[in-house]
């Protein structure tokens, strides 16, 4: 699929309808349907485009994935519509009424920050893409307030706009997923020094990037959704300096308050497994230090305590049983609390979760549940037996 024009027209638009809900198995049998009427390319393209859709409904949700134009590039690497939806709330509490998008892509972030009603330029140098972004905001009928143009970023020049917001690519056809910043596409730096420039910007970035390469300028965040943590974003403009971890649904906001290392400390009756984002933005401890909690281990982000305390940043869970690790006690404990659903988390350890599962629960031993922590306990390696609490 090397142009969409033709999936623009009323007749590729009335074969998108036809082919919607098309499964896998399905697809052979429909395209030999309907190429009996229309242009066997445009039925490819057409089911393509299908396949594409349904892939995209995780990130946008049923309806606007079901009006939207992909590209398999585009469904990859967009943001989640939760994600993008967030960040354009902020931008508009910081009194930003136009953005510069550079490297749109299909045009998931400038849709959100059309709907938080700023004017945005979207811009990026595929053809392709573009057209796919342009075809969004006419889908979504936000044609008003988004512009696409195909131009490299580097050209674009970013005076006339509020702020500024880039989201580098960080995938190559031939390397896969790139981990250093400057092999970004546009560069980081390229990014810092643009951003730099304007009142206000936002660059997203890989959530793995090492903290010591966050310039003295920015604000690092770190989002999770659901749990999964996304992405990481340099705000400027902001609060130079300050580190913040975000979780949607919400947005529940934890922000770094510069506290050391917590201490190891004896297991206590609960363990806190942190969400991701607070562990990417290193504030484990702001979290131990709200719980009444420390560390089981010094070199492993599991917080304990004595007392259970409601939080939005960690999930708790009652510990039961402290055991060195054997498959052989475990497997004897199991059979002995009559369990037969087992999760086995791990932080610390080199054991496989499924395979310690098939090993001490070959079938199930009852109807109760457990979780098992594979870990370590002032450095010895331990399991940890439990439940959420």
């Amino acid at each position: 699929m090397n142009d969409l024009a033709p999936l623009l027209t009323p007749e590729g638009r009335a074969l998108l309808d036809t082919v919607r809900d098309t499964a896998p198995a399905d697809e052979l049998a429909v395209a030999t349907r309907l190429r009996r009427e229309h242009p066997a390319e445009l039925v490819s393209a057409a089911l393509g485009q299908a396949r594409l859709r349904q892939r995209a409904v995780v990130k946008f949700g049923a309806e606007d994935a079901g009006r939207m134009f992909f590209t398999p590039n585009g469904v990859e690497q967009s943001t989640r519509a939760s994600v993008a939806t967030y960040r354009a709330q902020r931008l508009r509490e910081l009194g930003v009424t136009s953005v510069a998008d550079l490297c749109s892509g299909i045009g998931g972030d400038a849709i959100a920050l059309a709907r938080a009603g700023i004017r945005v330029l979207a811009v990026d140098h595929d053809p392709l893409t573009a057209a796919a972004a342009r075809a969004n905001a006419d889908a979504l009928g936000l044609a008003g307030l988004i512009e696409v143009r195909e131009a490299d970023v580097t050209d674009i020049d970013t005076a006339p706009y509020d702020a500024v917001f880039v989201d580098p690519a960080r995938r190559s056809s031939r390397r896969g997923r790139i981990f250093d910043p400057e092999a970004y596409s546009p560069p980081l730096s390229w990014a810092i020094d643009t951003a730099l420039k304007a009142p206000h910007a936002a660059l997203k970035i890989a959530p793995g990037i090492p903290h010591e390469t966050v310039p003295a300028e920015a604000e690092a965040e770190w989002i999770s959704d659901g749990g999964d943590v996304k992405e990481a974003v340099l705000w400027f403009g902001t609060a130079p300096g300050a580190v913040r971890a975000t979780l949607l649904p919400g947005p529940r906001t934890l922000l770094g308050r510069g506290l050391p290392n917590p201490g190891v400390r004896p297991l206590g009756r609960y363990l806190y497994e942190p969400d991701g984002a607070v562990i990417r933005a290193h504030l484990v401890a702001e979290a131990a230090e709200d719980l009444e909690g420390g560390l089981i281990d010094e070199t492993i982000a599991y917080v304990t305590a004595d007392e259970l305390h409601a939080t939005p940043y960690a999930t708790a869970y009652e510990i039961t049983d402290q055991l060195p690790f054997s498959v052989k006690k475990l497997k004897a404990l199991l059979r002995e609390r009559e369990v037969g659903i087992l999760t086995v988390k791990k932080r610390g350890s080199a054991v496989e979760p499924e395979e310690l599962r098939r090993k001490v629960l070959p079938k199930p031993y009852g109807a109760r549940s457990a979780t098992v922590f594979l870990t370590r306990v002032a450095g010895a390696p331990t399991m940890l037996v439990g439940a959420p609490a």
